[in-house]
């Protein structure tokens, strides 16, 4: 029978692929549980949606009660800085070396597979924002972290770390792909402000629930090697990935000078500065949105009361004329300084 499935729906269904906020996800989940038309032929979907209510509203929870069983160490990280970034990769690839390199985190770094057990964040600064990196422990067959796909909802894009000297490296990629997928989670080549959109697999399928991270490939241990660029083209092309990639060095620092730009950019982070009436602009912490939000998202950024309570605002910068007086739906644009007035 055919689901007939409404325009209220396949909206809902179409916001949930384009959000990681799980709590938004949430929120979408069940409109389109509310919106599927009743009958025979959607049973099975809607039973997929219920499913899928239950498990994030779980992973939600106890989220909020610090993620681990007695006290643990928290297994979902609350979201800070301009954007929080998953480093995945299987067994011995360096990712603790590159978090603890990027951010100064101190992580726990050894030459055995599965130093890494719980999430670890630390911070990478770029400019005056920075990013979240949450470093993951690696994904294998003999070592599979059931919480890992929620651990992954906060975040808004992946690097995925490969040791581009291991022999086995095209395999780890396949099994880190296959075991990803197993629990809805898809690494996708397509990126937010990316001018060339491209998919990142075929697996990358049509399945409204499952989460999908613009990822970034980063071939470590590029020192090791005379021509790391051309040795990863070879890779990519055997693996028939289009994701976009680095050589990088987390012994030497090769290539990664050039990350935080490169995420700011693909990411299409904006950065906002408010100003009180009468003072001079606060140019030490801006609010960080994306390309097409609004001065209604800042007020909300300022204080959830403010986005009711805002008349109008004025700003200074690329978006518009100096002191220019707008409403709540202006869209704002990198370096804009707002000015708002309830």
């Amino acid at each position: 029978m055919p689901a007939n499935l409404s325009p209220e729906y396949k909206a809902a269904e179409a916001a949930l692929r384009r959000s990681r906020d799980p709590q938004e996800r949430l929120e979408w989940l069940r409109e389109m549980l509310r919106a599927i038309p009743k009958h025979k032929g959607t049973e099975h979907l809607q039973a997929d949606i219920k499913a899928r209510i239950k498990e994030l509203a779980e992973a939600i929870e106890g989220g909020r009660k610090g993620g681990g069983h007695g006290g643990g160490p928290a297994l979902v990280i609350r979201p800070e800085g301009a954007a929080q970034i998953a480093l995945i990769g299987p067994p011995n690839a360096g990712k603790s070396s590159l978090h603890a390199r990027l951010t100064g985190s101190g992580a726990h770094v050894g030459p055995y597979p599965f130093t890494t057990r719980y999430p670890q964040a630390g911070m990478m600064a770029h400019e005056d924002t920075h990013f979240q990196l949450i470093d993951l422990p690696p994904i294998a067959p003999e070592h599979a972290a059931p919480w890992l796909a929620n651990a992954l909802q906060t975040s808004d894009a992946a690097l995925l770390i490969l040791d581009i000297t291991e022999p086995a490296c095209l395999d780890q990629l396949q099994a880190v792909q296959s075991l990803l997928g197993n629990v809805r989670v898809m690494l996708t080549g397509v990126w937010e402000a990316s001018a060339q959109p491209c998919t990142g697999t075929p697996q990358d399928s049509a399945d409204p629930f499952a989460l999908r991270l613009p990822t970034l490939m980063l071939a470590n241990k590029a020192e090791e090697i005379a021509d790391p660029d051309a040795e990863l083209l070879a890779l990519r092309e055997l693996a028939g990935l289009q994701w976009p990639a680095l050589a990088v060095s987390a012994r030497t620092g090769r290539g990664l000078a050039g990350l935080g730009p490169w995420l700011f950019r693909n990411l299409g982070i904006v950065r906002v500065y408010t100003k009180t009436p009468g003072h001079p602009v606060d140019k030490h912490r801006p609010f960080t949105l994306r390309h097409g939000q609004t001065v209604g998202d800042v007020a909300r950024l300022v204080h959830q009361d403010l986005a009711c309570s805002l008349r109008y605002a004025r700003i200074w910068g690329h978006s518009g004329f100096e002191g220019q007086q707008v409403g709540h739906e202006h869209r704002l644009e990198d370096g804009d300084v707002v000015e708002l007035h309830t």
